[in-house]
This record gives C-alpha cells, sequence and structure tokens, in this order.
C-alpha cells in the first residue's frame, strides 16, 4: 500500500490561523517563542534548565513517591521518577481528563505521541534524559464531559449526581457501565483481557483518580509513563508563590 500525504492548508479542514501557525508564518512568530520542531529543543532544554531548581525537583520526586507509594510501578518509570532529580532530565507532558475506560481515542495517541516523542529526543540529545508524564486532570469539575463514552454506535453513561473535582469521586456504580460494555464488546481477540483490565481499574479502586492512574499505568507503566495527580499539598505549595506573583 503507498500511502500520499497532503498539506494541512489543501484539506479545507483547519482555520487560516492554524494553517498560518503549522506553515510557520512570520505574522504569527511574535506570538509565541519557539516553533515545537525538533532544534527548537535545544534552547528551551537550557532555559528550563536555568528555571527549574534542585528544590523545584526534590518536591517533585518526593511528590510522585508518595504518589506512587501503593502503585505497581515499573522499573522504568521508578527510574523515572529517580532520573527527575537530576538537572539534565526534562519531561514532556500531556494531559487529559479522567475519561471513562479511556474514553476517546485520542486519550491513547496523546499519550503514545508523548511517549515516542521522548524517544525521539533521546537520540538527538543524547546528553539528557527525557520523561513521558501524564498530567491526571483530576480537579477538573465538567463531569458530563466525562460521564460517557461512545461504543459501536452506542452511548454508555455514568448516570449519578456529582459535584466538585471528578478525580475524588467514588467509583460506586460503575460496574453497570462495565456490564454494559462488556455485553458490546462480546468476545473478541483482546476482549477478555480488556475487560480484566476495566475490572481491576474501576471496581478494585474506591476514587476515579486512583481507578484512571492504574488503568494509564497498565497501559503505558512499561514505557516508563509517569503519572501525576496535580491534586497534591506539596505540588501545590510549590504554586503558592506564583499565585502571590499574579495577585
Amino acid at each position: 500500500m503507498q500511502l500520499e500525504g497532503i498539506p494541512f492548508r489543501k484539506t479545507g479542514y483547519f482555520s487560516d490561523l492554524i494553517n498560518d501557525y503549522l506553515d510557520e508564518s512570520d505574522s504569527l512568530k511574535p506570538f509565541y517563542a519557539r516553533f515545537p520542531n525538533l532544534e527548537s529543543f535545544k534552547l528551551q532544554l537550557e532555559e528550563k534548565k536555568q528555571s527549574f531548581t534542585e528544590k523545584q525537583r526534590t518536591v517533585l520526586v518526593k511528590a510522585l513517591r508518595k504518589q506512587y507509594s501503593e502503585v505497581s510501578a515499573s522499573a522504568r518509570t521508578k527510574e523515572h521518577i529517580k532520573l527527575l532529580s537530576e538537572n539534565n532530565t526534562f519531561t514532556i507532558v500531556t494531559g487529559h481528563q479522567l475519561n471513562l475506560f479511556t474514553g476517546p481515542l485520542y486519550f491513547l495517541y496523546k499519550i503514545i505521541s508523548t511517549i515516542n516523542l521522548c524517544t525521539t529526543l533521546r537520540k538527538k540529545y543524547p546528553d539528557y534524559h527525557f520523561v513521558p508524564v501524564y498530567w491526571m486532570a483530576t480537579e477538573d469539575h465538567d463531569f458530563e464531559e466525562i460521564n460517557y463514552f461512545n461504543f459501536k454506535g452506542k452511548k454508555l453513561q455514568w448516570n449519578r449526581e456529582s459535584e466538585g473535582a471528578v478525580g475524588s469521586l467514588s467509583t460506586k456504580g460503575l460496574d453497570g457501565v462495565l456490564q454494559m460494555l462488556t455485553l458490546e464488546m462480546g468476545a473478541g481477540k483482546f476482549a477478555a483481557g480488556l475487560k480484566h483490565l476495566f475490572k481491576e481499574a474501576y471496581l478494585k479502586h474506591d476514587d476515579l483518580a486512583s481507578a484512571t492512574r492504574y488503568l494509564a499505568n497498565e497501559l503505558f507503566g512499561k514505557e516508563g509513563l509517569v503519572i501525576v495527580d496535580g491534586d497534591d499539598a506539596l505540588l501545590k505549595r510549590a504554586l503558592v508563590p506564583y499565585i502571590k506573583q499574579d495577585l
């Protein structure tokens, strides 16, 4: 099979603004520091190296070790957390809401792309370490955006009352959603493994944050993915000076 690509502009799908950005139009360059190509990372690395202190790295590692205290982390993930203490280690971060049962496919694509970019950067800049990070949006309040997903043309929904941060929501009631999903999945080649994975994630963890961490860790832990829950007292204390500055 021979594949041929077409320019973004010719698809007719993207706005002029997006097309101009992707074309690196001079008219937009005053609005961002660097275009995200491999060559730009060199200056970005030097900038981040100067701006992120040893103290901040210590806080991050301490918070992550606490968050992973009851998680079966892979040797590679543990090594990545340890490497975050070193000033030649940098993170490539993606973030996403706590969609049920992974939700839209781009949740997986975002994490896979992050892992792949780390691999590419290690080859381009061998003197540095690159750690893929998934930032869980545990403090998001928009439950209506994450309480359903579409599968085989059907909308499977978690019906319950919700207020506050979604990460702290009890997983009670998700057994019914899993039962509906199980029926729709049938007995395909990978169905049994997925059913077991979802059961372990959502029926054996008390809150949505823990369930989502388990799920992402099982899927990508072997690749060294580090999962961050921003709803963390240690991490929030590090934010205080920036909030004061804004005020």
